[in-house]
């Protein structure tokens, strides 16, 4: 099992660029099976989910070509199964992403339930309900089996804005007959980024952005050319990673109004950024004082969806904020499991109260302490990876295919700003 080795204490500075997105490129990859005709995709971040999802098209018939850096053409003539490979499946959990487009050119779908990282629970009730609204019929138990002799659209209204449900929903009703209405839709860059690959494919899409969307269905979806946006998610952990070494860093190639949300959680740590066009600079000197609530009252940054703080930057800003001078509320409202890692940063000094699986009061600046980790998860694991690169002494972390599902050549970024880091493969 691979391993990182770190010597920490170093602020982090130069310039690095933004991978794409990857909760864009697993849903269009996916969606590539809505066509017969060349899909190429570029900006496509060169992560295990990508390759896993790529691994699924292909068994399902498609071809994958890899064209030059982050760029890939798929091809898919004939879908000779419906079935995804159990082995894949269970690897991520945007395996249940092939769902809605296998359900639409097939009418059937048989697949395992999906892996993914450990964070609670994560419900899948909101893809059944959207599926079978379309006109769908599911088997669950062991394996789920989807079936359909047609979709056709429907007024659904979802019972929570889950995105990869949102995803499915579209999909599927992109090639179904009639109009869709949905309702309660999550509206994520990411469901974004697929909605306007499917509008370059005839797919006839309204209200992109927004939680009513509006998809009447066509009878067959054509090929394109699509670029992948910018990953707000590994922008914002860049973010907390300069902010928390204390480092001065460009980071290019972004989306800056994707970034919103994050900026104003950040700023009630007292961190900020500029930008100028897509480049993003996070100077070294930072406030990084919590800014307290009208009246002195102790501040809250909690998730929510779009266009809520991202869950999935939780971990990121509960590490950067033990290094912040005065005390901050952090509220997991969406994952009851995904706080659980904090006990490791209190282990290595970090001063923090878990009042519950989902609320942590976090108080700083601490001084950490290098530690033997592991990572549980994507996000906590870059959060664990960032509070060993701004501690003291050397840390190792384990189990990084966790956190490599979900950020590019990261060892290779990262030392080229000066992060003292090596990867050693047991």
């Amino acid at each position: 099992m691979s391993e990182y080795l770190i010597d920490g204490g170093v602020p982090l500075d130069g310039t690095i660029k933004a991978s794409g997105n990857k909760n864009a490129a697993l849903p269009c990859i996916a969606a590539a099976l809505l066509t017969n005709e060349p899909v190429i995709l570029r900006n496509i971040p060169e992560i295990e989910d990508v390759h896993v999802m790529l691994e699924i098209y292909a068994a399902l018939g498609g071809s994958v070509e890899y064209l030059e850096a982050n760029t890939y053409h798929l091809q898919l003539g004939n879908i000779t199964s419906s079935v995804v490979p159990v082995e894949l499946a269970k690897k991520i959990r945007a395996s249940i992403l092939f769902a809605g487009p296998l359900l639409a050119r097939t009418g059937k779908v048989v697949m395992s339930p999906p892996g993914g990282d450990i964070i609670g629970r994560r419900r899948l009730d909101t893809h059944f309900l959207a599926l079978t609204e379309l006109g769908a019929k599911v088997k669950t138990g062991d394996a789920f089996t989807f079936s359909a002799k047609s979709l056709a659209g429907a007024d659904i209204f979802l019972d929570e804005a889950s995105v990869t449900g949102t995803e499915n929903a579209i999909m599927a009703a992109a090639l179904a007959k009639g109009k869709t209405i949905l309702t309660n839709a999550a509206g994520e860059p990411h469901v974004q980024d697929l909605c306007h690959m499917l509008v370059s494919m005839g797919a006839r899409i309204e209200g992109i952005g927004s939680n009513i969307l509006t998809i009447t269905g066509v009878k067959k979806l054509t090929g394109c050319e699509f670029t992948i946006g910018a990953d707000f998610m590994e922008v914002g952990s860049f973010i907390g990673l300069a902010a928390a070494t204390g480092g001065d860093l460009h980071i290019e190639g972004t989306r800056p109004q994707d970034l919103r949300p994050a900026k104003i959680a950040f700023g009630k740590l007292g961190i900020s950024w500029a930008h100028e066009g897509t480049t993003i600079h996070v100077p070294r000197n930072q406030m990084k004082e919590v800014n307290c609530d009208l009246g002195g009252m102790i501040p809250k940054i909690d998730d929510a969806p779009w266009p809520g703080f991202p869950p999935d930057l939780t971990s990121i800003i509960t590490v950067v904020a033990t290094q912040v001078k005065g005390t901050v509320l952090i509220h997991e409202k969406m994952f009851e499991s995904r706080m659980f890692f904090v006990d490791k940063l209190i282990a290595m000094g970090a001063r923090i109260v878990l009042c519950d699986p989902h609320r942590a009061v976090v108080s700083g600046p601490s001084r950490l302490n290098g530690s033997e980790l592991i990572s549980p998860d994507v996000r906590a694991g870059m959060a664990m990876l960032i509070a060993a690169l701004c501690a003291d002494g050397k840390s190792i972390i384990r189990n990084v295919y966790q956190i490599e599902r979900g950020y590019e050549h990261l060892v290779d970024r990262l030392s080229a700003l000066g992060a003292r880091i090596e990867r050693n493969d047991n």
